[in-house]
């Protein structure tokens, strides 16, 4: 019996370890393994040159940019000069480190940016990787970037460059890695975590802010954008969107979020909303006019997504999640028994998903797939993407519809 309460941690601990694989299997940016990327075989380049103020990081080769880092290029409406990020050949990624961006651990963040062969269709891609907000959660939650894991980058899924199938095929893409461990929404310096690493850099959203500048820059001329991300960067998408949108005045910005479900206050527990804006500064995110999403209690974060709704209400959003997701079960459970239950439990995923869906995404410009079983992420995998079937609907199909602005709900 002394050694029952070590068996019981260790019990826990073992689906804790999944989350760091559940929640971050794109993770062209932390180590994981990535697809390989190709091009397009019109060696074109789309860009400026890295005289803009970032370093490129990749082989010398793969840049082959002609660009006079002399030009000086302006913006027609404010006369200030443009800042954009270095050109690439079309079809090879290209890390891009931005002045300002940092992981938690302080070191150097960016994007990785892969040019199609327009200038119109972009889509903005956050990764996933879990979230640090206690000891446990930290030990698990990336707090660095390796640039070198775009080389080659993903290719697999919506990245993938020849299948007929993928409906981003042809877009541009900005990959946001994750290492702030604040699904991409605090604005918190120097903070300590109740219990874990003390000192942490939570600027997810701090960041955010810092690329849209250099990303306007480079697509003036888009038409069709994209926020999208998965897991802890389906949260990072969703709960950025309205910062997207507003620097792109006059498009409707898509959002397509990869398993990270904002449930409501009865389902997510307000002391863990609390947790979230203490250890991350979530309050100083979130936009000042979204009166209902500071709750007296710390809840609230989930009437974002009616707040968006009325705002955007020409804008398409989608959510994907499965029934009984266990990777936002496990960190959803931390919020049960008022925050103070010594291992996580959250059975209600699937009715607090539903409720989601008829009582937040009820919207007529939000769209939801709900596939059966406990999964975790589909956008970025070739057999998730193309092979997930859900009431007759494949994935892929649905998210066709999503882009092309036709709305409707997939479940079992």
């Amino acid at each position: 019996m002394q050694n029952l309460p070590l068996l019981r941690l260790l019990g826990f601990l073992l689906p804790i370890a999944g989350l760091a694989v559940g929640c971050g299997e794109a993770a062209a940016g932390v180590d994981d393994e990535v697809g390989e990327t190709g091009t397009d075989g019109t060696g074109d380049e789309i860009g400026t040159d890295a005289s803009t103020g970032s370093t490129d990081t990749t082989d010398a080769t793969s840049d082959t940019s002609t660009t006079d880092p002399s030009d000086t290029t302006t913006d027609t409406t404010t006369g200030e000069p443009l800042d954009p990020l270095p050109s690439a050949a079309v079809g090879d990624w290209l890390w891009v480190p931005i002045d300002g961006m940092i992981c938690r651990d302080g070191s150097q963040s960016g994007v990785a940016v892969r040019y199609a062969a327009n200038t119109d269709k972009l889509a903005l891609y956050m990764e996933g990787g879990g979230a640090c907000f206690n000891a446990l959660t930290c030990g698990i939650n990336p707090s660095k970037v390796d640039p070198g894991a775009f080389d080659p980058g993903p290719n697999d899924g919506i990245f993938s460059l020849d299948n007929p199938q993928n409906p981003m095929a042809d877009y541009n893409f900005v990959y946001f890695p994750y290492c702030t461990g604040d699904v991409f929404f605090g604005s918190k310096p120097n903070a300590d975590v109740p219990g874990g690493p003390q000192n942490q850099m939570f600027v997810g959203h701090d960041n955010v802010l810092l690329a849209l500048e250099r990303i306007v820059d480079t697509w003036p001329d888009a038409t069709v954008v994209t926020a999208t991300g998965e897991s802890g960067g389906g949260f990072g998408a969703a709960s950025n969107y309205d910062t997207i949108a507003s620097y792109f005045p006059g498009i409707d910005v898509t959002l397509v979020d990869d398993s990270g479900p904002i449930f409501r206050d009865m389902y997510l527990a307000p002391c863990l909303q609390q947790t979230f804006r203490d250890v991350w500064g979530v309050d100083a995110s979130l936009p000042e006019d979204c009166t209902e999403c500071f709750g007296a209690d710390g809840g609230g974060l989930s009437n974002y997504l009616p707040f968006i709704q009325e705002k955007y209400p020409n804008a398409s959003k989608s959510l994907i999640s499965s029934e009984a997701d266990g990777t936002i079960s496990t960190f959803y459970g931390f919020g049960s028994n008022n925050c103070m239950a010594l291992f996580p439990s959250f059975p209600q995923f699937t009715e607090a998903l539903y409720d989601l869906r008829d009582n937040a995404l009820n919207g007529p410009s939000w769209a939801s797939y709900i596939k059966t079983g406990n999964s975790h992420t589909y956008l970025h995998g070739d057999d998730t993407l193309y092979g997930t079937v859900s009431g007759g609907v494949p994935l892929n199909e649905w998210l066709t519809d999503v882009l092309a602005g036709n709305l409707y709900d997939v479940q079992p």
